[in-house]
């Protein structure tokens, strides 16, 4: 599958690659920059309230690191009331202002991160990268979440290769609730500090109507007693230099984590 996808690789060149943060882009990064000629690679980070500063931080030292062209931008879709009003299909909204100003930024082939196991869930955003003649070297390849990781670990990506997968801020509120910035910073302070105390495997602050939902994954989550929750809940209510507080009257419930249950209103 690689030999495959080094393959698509030189056949699309030159390439503008959409670097997240994540482990898939910043492999599929690392790897077209090491296979394809010098200049026919270029990354594109697009910075906002959805992207959490340490992945920002991360594209910035591996594009260091391995010598990348790096374009840092802002794609503007805060601008978008589209996207800013929080439909179902927000990431479409937000993937059609990246790809859009990215494509503005150049002509080269604007390839995307997204693999296999994508295409099994609801992915409004692939419609926007189909209007942009997005590729997706991984789909074309046939390579799934775990043989990126595996394909990140060969490159030398170990840090990298065990990312724990982390959807947009915007991912975590409900579908309807207006995507504001002091919100996904909340969220972003939340999810340290919890990460922080409890070390999970896995936390989500969702934002719902009324509520802050914490989803954490079924082990962290058995092993807290009502007491816990309700000294953590103390806790985040008072959190230092979070800028944004949860809003007096806003209940705080611990939940099992679901795989986009922003989607749900519950």
């Amino acid at each position: 599958m690689e030999g495959r996808l080094n393959d698509i690789l030189r056949n699309v060149q030159p390439v503008a690659i959409a670097v997240s943060g994540g482990v898939d882009s910043l492999t599929l990064a690392t790897l077209a920059h090491r296979v394809l000629p010098d200049g026919a690679s270029a990354m594109f980070h697009a910075v906002s309230p959805a992207v959490p500063e340490e992945a920002s931080a991360r594209v910035r030292a591996l594009a260091q690191r391995e010598g990348w062209s790096l374009t840092v931008f802002d794609a503007g879709e805060f601008g978008n009331e589209n996207y800013r009003s929080n439909p179902v299909n927000r990431c479409f909204h937000c993937k059609h202002s990246l790809y859009e100003a990215i494509h503005r930024l150049t002509d080269a082939t604007i390839l995307s991160g997204a693999n296999q196991d994508d295409l099994g869930e609801y992915r409004p955003g692939l419609e926007a990268a189909r209007l942009f003649r997005v590729r997706h070297p991984y789909v074309e390849a046939g390579l799934a979440k775990a043989d990126v990781r595996a394909l990140a670990a060969r490159l030398g990506l170990g840090n990298i290769a065990d990312l724990p997968a982390a959807p947009c801020l915007a991912s975590r509120v409900e579908s309807g609730i207006r995507i504001e910035a002091d919100t996904l910073r909340l969220i972003h302070r939340v999810e340290q500090a919890i990460a922080a105390s409890l070390k999970p495997q896995v936390v989500r602050c969702r934002v719902r109507r009324g509520a802050i939902v914490i989803e954490l994954d079924p082990q962290t989550l058995g092993q807290l007693s009502i007491d816990d929750q309700d000294r953590l809940t103390c806790h985040l209510r008072s959190l230092p230099d979070a800028g944004v507080a949860i809003p007096p009257g806003t209940a705080v419930r611990y939940e099992r984590y679901r795989v986009g249950s922003a989607f749900l209103h519950t």
